[in-house]
């Protein structure tokens, strides 16, 4: 009983730390949102405001449509930020929608193609289960950002009776295998360990391979036959 309740206490805590990361995920998507698309279209809208002549009407009403369609755009970019993800909205949508919302807006900043392959009929797992899978997603994207020098990136879902694999595929430069695959090598990143041991939490698995022609693959299988409890809208 008490060993149940130590591996209770551990994973709570484990939840706990997902949830903060996610958040911090989220303040810093909206913080680079603002600066580098919303802060942009306003300031394109001042300097229009700042040009305008009123001796040159053909000009003038030119420029007021241009600021009126800029302002706009500003508006719905905004909209658009009060979607974004945080751990209720994850909760609420699905793992599904959540991974297609990150790629979204990683493919918004131009810096990578994306994609998100489906197979098999995409049902809910365990909300906490699925939190936890997403902030895997979310720090292998992070690590594919940073490090890998790729241009394109594929998130691929299969989901089976009782088993689900994601696999996150880039075109990019890899890694040295050995010590990622290993979960209790403590010279690995924060991030690669932070994946191993969510990963066990929940009794999963992750596994980093070389792709054939360059870049990497990140595996994550999960086995269950008990979570599956409702079919996710996709």
């Amino acid at each position: 009983m008490n060993e149940k309740r130590v591996m209770e206490a551990n994973f709570n805590q484990v939840l706990l730390q997902t949830q903060l990361e996610i958040q911090e995920q989220t303040f810093k998507n909206i913080s680079q949102e603002i600066h580098d698309n919303i802060g942009q279209v306003l300031s394109l809208a001042k300097l229009n405001l700042n040009r305008m002549d009123i001796n040159k009407q053909q000009d003038l009403e030119e420029k007021i449509k241009d600021s009126k369609n800029l302002v706009s755009k500003a508006i719905q970019d905004l909209r658009d930020l009060s979607k974004t993800l945080n751990t209720d909205n994850i909760a609420a949508i699905g793992l599904i929608k959540a991974i297609e919302y990150e790629l979204g807006m990683i493919r918004k900043t131009g810096s990578h193609k994306t994609s998100l392959l489906i197979g098999g009929q995409v049902t809910r797992l365990d909300a906490h289960k699925e939190l936890i899978l997403f902030r895997i997603v979310q720090e292998v994207l992070n690590n594919i950002l940073k490090h890998a020098g790729a241009k394109e990136i594929t998130i691929q879902a299969d989901y089976k009776s009782e088993s689900f694999q994601l696999v996150i595929k880039d075109d990019g430069n890899g890694f040295d295998l050995a010590p990622l695959n290993n979960p209790d090598n403590n010279d690995t990143g924060l991030g690669i360990r932070n994946m191993h041991n969510r990963a066990r939490m929940i009794g999963a698995a992750v596994e980093v391979k070389h792709r054939d022609g360059g870049g990497t693959a990140v595996i994550c299988r999960y086995r269950s036959d008990e979570d599956r409890d409702h079919h996710a809208n996709h």
